[in-house]
């Protein structure tokens, strides 16, 4: 793990999804705090401390986990306006989405997503897939927010 302490945001609006996400990111051996949010707009609030969040002082790395069909804003909209603010353009996100439509899935990498992942349907592959993802922020390198 790094030496600073990423933080891995996620925001999912499924309840069973994002319990899901946490329990097999721990099990892959991610060590790291997850912050979980259930909307776009809590998302975006959270990265631009603002909102409910308005007291959140940014420190070290931060890694966002983004689903795609949530209410209030979608991820891709999330997603877009990430990366449009110089505060927040460097952070890394990372696509976990039911959604694997062609024109979704590049439009994603468009904007600036850095991984795009499809959640299985079949319970097995989805536990796979979050091992695998766990192994790999295990050792990628982040960039601290920007204050």
């Amino acid at each position: 793990m790094q030496s600073e302490s990423l933080l891995i945001l996620l925001a999912e609006d499924d309840d069973g999804h994002a319990s899901l996400v946490q329990r097999n990111l721990k099990r892959a051996g991610i060590l790291n705090d997850i912050c979980r949010v259930k909307d776009g707009q809590e998302a975006l609030d959270f990265v631009h401390c603002q909102g409910q969040f308005a007291g959140r002082k940014p420190s070290g790395p931060l890694l966002l986990v983004l689903d795609i069909n949530m209410p209030r804003l979608d991820g891709i909209e999330v997603l877009r306006r990430m990366k449009a603010s110089e505060a927040t353009a460097k952070i890394p996100v990372v696509m976990l989405t039911t959604t694997d439509a062609p024109h979704e899935i590049e439009q994603c990498y468009a904007l600036g997503c850095g991984i795009y992942i499809t959640k299985p349907v079949e319970y097995a592959a989805f536990v796979e897939a979050l091992r695998r993802l766990g192994l790999f922020l295990q050792i990628v390198k982040v960039p601290p927010e920007a204050a």
